[in-house]
């Protein structure tokens, strides 16, 4: 029992140092694309959660939310994240929920599917789409201003329809990569876990 603990904490460990690596290293964990910051922080959460359950995801999740939320006021990876990511609603909140939502998917699916790898990509698409939903869906509901619509380069009329092209372009980008990239580092990493 000791030596799962551990090994648990760990593979907790490891990943914790992954998301502050990615999160401080420049174009490793948010790649800048114009007022935009195109995320692939949310894979090393979606593996957390997978190989050790939605609490740890969760752990992992907010450690990257505190540091979103803390970067907002002193080195900001989008010119948008002054704006918004000040708001803990909107920077901690939605990555704790990746964590849970992805590790109960996966937990859930897994006990009826036969294969690992098809609850590990349904896993990895919902913590994929928790993330987006959760950041625009708060965003739109406490930042409706001209201030971002600004950031945005539209209007506040236009926001919501500036809000939904980032859900069409990064969002499913980030939710295709999560589904590619989370089942080929998850599996490997559940198999050792197996064997310990």
């Amino acid at each position: 029992m000791r030596q799962r603990s551990t090994y648990r904490l760990s593979i907790l460990g490891i990943l914790t140092a992954i998301i502050i690596l990615q999160d401080f290293i420049p174009m490793l964990g948010n790649i800048p694309i114009g007022p935009l910051s195109l995320t692939t922080l949310h894979v090393t959460v979606i593996v957390t959660a997978i190989v050790l359950g939605p609490v740890d995801g969760a752990i992992v999740g907010g450690v990257w939310g505190v540091l979103t939320w803390i970067r907002a006021f002193t080195f900001p990876s989008s010119p948008l994240a002054p704006l918004v990511f000040v708001n803990p609603l909107v920077s901690v909140v939605p990555r704790i929920f990746i964590g849970l939502f992805a590790g109960w998917t996966f937990m859930l699916l897994a006990k009826w599917m036969h294969s690992k790898a098809a609850p590990m990509v349904i896993a990895a698409i919902v913590g994929a789409l928790t993330n987006t939903v959760l950041v625009l869906g708060f965003i739109y509901l406490f930042y409706h201003t001209p201030a971002v619509a600004k950031a945005y380069g539209v209007n506040v009329g236009n926001l919501f329809k500036a809000l939904s092209a980032i859900f069409v372009t990064n969002g499913i980008a980030e939710m295709v990569l999560a589904a590619v990239v989370a089942p080929l580092i998850s599996l490997p990493l559940l198999r050792l876990q197996r064997k310990r």
